[in-house]
């Protein structure tokens, strides 16, 4: 009887889709196995009478075996594989892969020859002729802007807002569909929506916005048609294409919306009957679209929608809608009345005194315009070439009375393959790892971007590369991220080493004026955790170049101490410490961050290059960045375990980057980092760079308490302070929504921002216990850090050899801990007492003693500060009483001076409280944790 099975195929990097952008396209399979221990020892690939054996485990990215795709070549492939003990699976089902590359391509550019504004919209249409006997059709397309294109009024495809942005000016993507279906025997009428989308959009984050692409669309495309009598006819995009700019739409912006008048609708348009002789000849432009590329990541496509969950009118008196849920996408609406009426929608992330908060958005306007055209009928809108961040939108101008079944929003991103879950026994932490979720759906579109709603949008690489680990367990984003990489390569080549703030740059002089820590080390970063993930090794080879460029620019830049003091740094952004519109003026210095970067790249490179067999770079690399750690250490780290930086940040990174060789000093350094993290009471205290970080550092070295203490805090800055307030995505900043309800002052406020979820991967590697032992998770990780404040805790993640899961649940005194371990691979298991072991695949449970939480003593007056911390309970209950008392200034006062530490204690906080408030206080610590001092005794 034979148990396993081959459960899935695929080819090269795209789950969503067989289509493949190479003529030789690597093959990856998953065995699902019913009995234990289930090991590879051959498989065979079978195209037709083709067949091939590969002898060993590999199952993941093994090369093509058969004769190179042509264009638009197809071929079945099917797969089997035997087992150590000789059993062998079934064939597995058929794959059609198909060949998404063009041939050499006919097709020029082209746009509207007489434009009456900047970034016109423009409908453009071919008719042609099909003979009889059409064997195959194919259509391929790009755009220096976005596209739609249809074939007799049918989508070529799914996709939106294609081909995507790139850097346009050295890499197009472009689009591949098989329409023979479409098409018919006589006339037919290939068509297309084309708008400016990133290409015409204005772009600058802080000095004021211009255009750095184009002013004006271009489309270029070729349509292939292959006979069954072997003759070959294409129909390029050139000067026999019609044009308007009269169609519905009128204007389109990806930061200001859509402006869409039904009226202008040309009836019939996309269809072989219209007549379009007063349409213009299409105007053939200089455009450079050498860099065409077929598409090898999933497009941007509608992943789902959501209903409306409140409906209410605003003080200025337009309707209101609450989705429930921050999210990315836009609105579809179905509507009826007279012709003319016109509904203005309007979008924000949150309110401000019952309006929309429409200061975040900056310069963005995300407000689109419908006119209706008054047929009678119910017409749809939904703005084609934009999208937006919201939860809320408001409407103004809806005809009649407004029927919430009227009103969807449709949720947009890259269409990216789930693949990685977490859950626990806690609500708000399983809504704050849901928020990270939801962050990502939405920011993860064309590029990895910041943010999705004000006027930026842009493919950040530091943002990028502290959130990878999360990203790429939770959704595959291999192909996602490795298509942004090459265009992050372009401009780093352009800049001769220097890496950009963002990819594309489109803000010169702004992103590249220098090397900047944290935020360069993406291509270095990047790339590696990709690899390490899907186990494709590639892709150290492809970006090696653009990361040996990167460190010489790093090496460049010490001092005579060994140290990188120079240039502009972004340090720790947004450290809740720094002023509100000062976001890089934070505690930790940015010598100390750049430095560490610095050393760690060198090690992270020293150790590529020796995997790739570079010998002279990893040697010289490998002797920086011991160099590196030194200096390091000599300029930061004492004897005693302080640094210069007394902050969460600089202990968090010196533990997490493995700068301190010396292992009692580290551990001293740690134990800082644990005191510093309790005195500043268990509030976070760190930016993008730290907050990556402080959690995995503190378990590194024995402080999972305190990490625990961190997480589960809920008063701003915390990663629960903005659940506890609503939010359903994580934010840019911690206290973007303050405590009484109003906006954070600064600038820069975003509700959907990727890098403070960076956390994720702790509650994925450690907290669940789930991680990689070796790329690709051909060894995996068993190793969970049960919470006290946890009964359970699970997290699950689809390996490139399947499903792997871990967690861990209590009862009464003992533990049990459990794991799902894929077929054709191994796993290291080591129990929370320490206890370890190694088991092939299959289920497996253990079970164990339950860690022991530490006794609580009781907190009285004379009990420290830093007992105060320690104790939840009595912390909720003496700043309970204290916001509650008439005194605010008392309060405010300790709250916003306190240092939680052992030699202070409760009384010395009080210095300005009377009597009264001191045995108030007594006694809600005695309700809240025991018998506590008399005050009379003071």
């Amino acid at each position: 009887m034979v148990s396993a099975r081959i459960a899935s195929l695929t080819v090269e990097l795209r789950s969503d889709s067989a289509d493949v952008a190479v003529p030789a396209p690597r093959l990856s399979w998953i065995v699902e196995a019913d009995e234990p221990a289930w090991e590879q020892s051959w498989a065979e690939v079978r195209s037709g009478d083709d067949i091939h054996r590969i002898e060993g485990a590999d199952s993941l990215f093994v090369a093509w075996p058969f004769a190179p795709l042509e264009p638009a070549q197809r071929r079945e492939v099917t797969v089997r594989a035997a087992a150590t003990d000789g059993r062998v699976t079934g064939w597995s089902a058929p794959l059609a892969v198909w060949s998404a590359i063009a041939p050499e391509w006919a097709g020029l550019p082209i746009g509207q020859a007489q434009p009456t504004a900047d970034a016109q919209p423009v409908l453009l249409r071919r008719s042609l002729t099909v003979r009889e006997g059409l064997r195959a059709a194919t259509l391929y397309w790009s755009a220096l802007g976005v596209v739609d294109m249809a074939v007799n009024g049918a989508a070529a495809n799914d996709a939106i807002l294609t081909p995507g942005w790139t850097t346009y000016q050295s890499r197009l993507v472009y689009e591949s569909a098989d329409v023979t279906s479409l098409l018919s025997a006589g006339e037919n009428v290939l068509s297309a929506h084309l708008g400016g989308g990133w290409f015409t959009e204005k772009y600058h984050p802080v000095r004021g916005r211009v255009r750095f692409h184009g002013d004006q669309p271009r489309l270029v495309g070729q349509l292939i048609l292959d006979y069954g009598d072997g003759s070959r006819e294409i129909v390029p995009t050139d000067e026999t294409w019609r044009t308007s700019g009269e169609g519905q739409i009128v204007a389109s912006g990806i930061y200001e919306g859509e402006q869409v008048d039904a009226r202008r609708a040309p009836a019939g348009w996309q269809m072989p009957s219209f007549d379009d002789s007063t349409w213009m000849p299409a105007l053939i432009t200089d455009d450079d679209v050498s860099g065409l590329e077929p598409r090898m990541a999933p497009p941007v496509r509608r992943t789902g929608g959501l209903a409306p969950v409140a409906i209410s009118t605003t003080p200025s008196g337009r309707v209101l809608l609450d989705f429930g849920q921050n999210l990315v996408g836009r609105l579809r609406l179905t509507v009826s009345g007279p012709a003319g009426t016109t509904i203005t929608v309007r979008h924000a992330e949150v309110l401000d005194e019952g309006e929309l908060a429409r200061r975040p958005l900056r310069e963005a306007s995300q407000v689109d315009v419908f006119t209706l055209a008054g047929t009678g009928a119910a017409e749809s809108f939904e703005p084609r070439f934009t999208f937006h961040g919201f939860r809320y939108v408001d409407i103004d101008g809806w005809p009649g009375e407004f029927d919430p079944a009227a009103v969807e929003a449709v949720i947009l991103g890259s269409d990216l393959r789930r693949t990685g879950w977490f859950e626990s026994s806690d609500a708000a932490l399983n809504r704050f790892h849901e928020n990270i979720v939801w962050t990502l759906r939405g920011n993860y579109l064309a590029v990895p971007q910041d943010c999705p709603q004000r006027d930026e949008r842009l493919g950040w690489t530091g943002d990028t590369q502290l959130f990878a680990p999360t990203a790429d367990f939770l959704y595959d984003c291999h192909a996602f991220l490795r298509s942004w990489l090459r265009d992050l390569r372009i401009e780093q080549d352009r800049l001769g080493g220097v890496v950009p703030l963002f990819a594309p740059d489109v803000v010169p002089d702004f992103a590249d004026r220098g090397p900047i820590a944290a935020w360069g080390d993406a291509i270095t970063i990047i790339p590696l955790v990709l690899a390490d993930s899907s186990g494709d090794r590639s892709l150290l080879t492809e970006f090696y170049p653009g990361i040996r460029a990167w460190m010489e620019v790093e090496l460049a830049q010490r001092d005579p101490e060994g140290l990188w003091t120079t240039g502009r740094q972004l340090a720790d952004w947004l450290d809740p410490n720094a002023p509100p519109n000062a976001p890089a003026r934070g505690r930790t210095d940015t010598d100390l961050v750049a430095t560490a970067y610095l050393a760690r790249t060198a090690q992270l490179t020293a150790d590529i290059a020796g995997e790739l067999g570079e010998k002279t770079d990893a040697d010289r690399y490998r002797a920086a960045a011991a160099d590196g750690r030194a200096a390091f250490v000599r300029a930061f780290v004492s004897e005693s375990g302080r640094m210069m930086n007394d902050t969460q940040t600089a202990y968090s990174i010196a533990i997490a980057f493995e700068l301190i060789d010396d292992p009692a000093l580290r551990q001293r350094v740690g134990d800082r980092l644990a005191y510093v993290v309790r005195r500043d009471g268990y509030r976070i205290a760190t930016g993008l760079i730290g907050t990556a970080m402080v959690a995995p550092a503190l378990t590194a070295t024995g402080h999972i308490d305190t990490a625990e203490r961190l997480l589960f805090q809920t008063e701003a800055p915390s990663w629960l302070y903005p659940v506890s307030v609503g939010a359903t995505t994580v934010w840019e900043r911690w206290d973007g929504l303050r405590p009484d309800g109003s906006l954070n002052p600064g600038e820069m406020i975003s509700f959907n921002h990727v890098a403070l979820g960076s956390v994720g991967s702790w509650l994925h590697d450690t907290v669940a216990g789930l991680a990689a032992a070796e790329p690709g998770y051909r060894r995996l990780r068993i190793a969970p850090h049960p919470l006290s404040r946890l009964d359970h805790a699970r997290a699950a993640h689809e390996t490139p050899y399947g499903r792997a899961e871990a967690g861990w649940r209590r009862s009464g005194d003992l533990l049990h801990v459990h794991a799902l371990v894929p077929a054709n691979t191994t796993a290291e298991v080591i129990l929370p007492t320490g206890e370890r072991h190694e088991v092939g695949s299959g289920r497996h449970e253990w079970v164990c003693a339950a860690p022991t939480p530490l006794p609580t003593p009781p907190v009285t007056l004379d009990s420290s500060m830093a007992d105060l911390a320690d104790n939840p309970t009595a912390s909720a209950a003496f700043f309970g009483l204290l916001a509650g008392h008439a005194n605010r200034f008392l309060g405010n006062a300790v709250k916003n001076n306190a240092l939680y530490t052992p030699g202070r204690s409760i009384r010395d906080a009080l210095i300005f409280a009377d009597h009264k408030t001191l045995a108030a206080v007594d006694s809600a610590l005695r309700q809240a944790t025991g018998p506590t001092t008399d005050p009379q005794e003071a």
